[in-house]
């Protein structure tokens, strides 16, 4: 039995939501071959940091390329479209064909059935995130065999919105919990002054940077009472525009102007790795966003939280908008003051409940390490097709 882990991503965000599964896979002494699949060096090297000497003893690592001609397709779109991503499925179909189960955290891997006709490759999402944006409950998520998801919240959402069959979904916490456990966070205060993080979201119909991102930096500029962290999805600034295929709208988060650069109380991140492994959630004492899941990785200790809707949101009573339940919704950086002030008063008297609650419906958490419930799963999957291909009946010559 070969089960496949892929990360096809340019950024590195994904991996800690699935490989994770594979390490406990290989720990718990899985009795076949595992293989973690990656697109790029950049994945590579995380891949390699996390696993560490796990690969290349009990987890096997395969490099995927890009055909000569892929590469200059990419070359000339990938400033706007994921090109490499999605032409890397076509130009590697015989690994994909030689496993009998892959493990995905995204949705672009269901090319493989879906064009390229590879209806026996059982296919697992693992999901990454718990948020609410509603792409995480569109009717792809039926095409997989098999769907992880963190708690009954995603549980439910698949069932009603996606058309997902409740016996191909298994609730088992959530993986990347385990890995913050293990390495930490890479972050610390530079001083004593109350840590804000502003994580605005990529896509540009949903984020509050387009509108309002800079404004928010000016008021931190203006306002050095509090260190803000400044550290928006990882994909905001990784290509010159952002296109997304939710609701298609194509924006320029531009580039961050040198006034920003000269003040004491603002860290600005990217796309580091710090940016993927929570360390700036667990490090900040406010959070600030928008649209982002992350925010309930914040919540994993509850803390206040400040929401700028920067298009005039009829958010209450929609799921997709269920996070802005769990701190005051602002319209425009010129509350941003005032609601910071009452921040702390506002998460002691009305929200902390709130978040509690919130977080113990997107998080089935029973004590037991996520990526090893996960990896029971996948084992248990595995052998129940071992054993339905070993019943297949063989026919025998007369």
């Amino acid at each position: 039995m070969r089960i496949g882990f892929l990360f096809n991503h340019d950024q590195i965000h994904q991996v800690a939501h699935s490989l994770p599964i594979a390490m406990a896979l290989a720990k718990g002494g899985f009795d076949g071959e595992i293989i973690v699949a990656t697109a790029n060096d950049r994945l590579a090297a995380e891949v390699k940091r996390l696993a560490g000497p796990l690969l290349g003893s009990a987890i096997q690592h395969v490099e995927l390329k890009l055909a000569a001609r892929s590469k200059r397709i990419t070359g000339l779109l990938g400033g706007l479209i994921p090109a490499g991503k999605l032409l890397l499925y076509r130009d590697n179909l015989n690994f994909f064909r030689s496993l009998d189960m892959l493990v995905v955290a995204e949705k672009t891997s269901l090319l493989l059935k879906t064009r390229y006709g590879l209806d026996n490759l059982f296919m697992v999402h693992t999901r990454h995130g718990a948020g609410d944006r509603a792409i995480g409950f569109d009717p792809a998520s039926a095409r997989f065999d098999h769907v992880l998801c963190s708690g009954g919240k995603i549980r439910r959402r698949l069932i009603v919105e996606a058309g997902v069959d409740p016996e191909t979904i298994s609730i088992v916490g959530y993986p990347k919990f385990d890995m913050v456990r293990q390495t930490g966070r890479t972050y610390h205060s530079i001083g004593e002054r109350p840590v804000v993080l502003y994580n605005p979201h990529v896509s540009p119909h949903l984020s509050s940077w387009y509108r309002h991102g800079r404004a928010v930096l000016d008021h931190f500029g203006r306002h050095d009472e509090r260190e803000l962290i400044f550290a928006p999805h990882v994909m905001l600034f990784e290509r010159p525009f952002v296109l997304t295929i939710d609701r298609l709208t194509v924006n320029r988060a531009g580039t961050i102007e040198n006034r920003y650069l000269h003040g004491d109380n603002i860290h600005f991140d990217l796309g580091s790795r710090a940016s993927t492994d929570m360390s700036y959630t667990m490090a900040a004492d406010i959070y600030l966003g928008d649209a982002s899941s992350q925010v309930y990785e914040f919540l994993l200790q509850s803390r206040p939280c400040i929401f700028l809707d920067s298009h005039g949101t009829s958010w209450q009573g929609d799921p997709n908008f269920a996070h802005w339940q769990a701190g005051e919704v602002i319209t425009h950086p010129d509350q941003l003051g005032e609601a910071l002030d009452r921040a702390n008063d506002l998460h002691r008297d009305k929200y902390r409940a709130v978040q509690e609650r919130l977080f113990a419906e997107s998080f089935d958490l029973d004590g037991r390490p996520s990526s090893e419930r996960a990896a029971e799963v996948i084992a248990a999957l595995a052998e129940r097709r071992r054993a339905s291909r070993n019943a297949r009946p063989t026919v025998q010559a007369a």
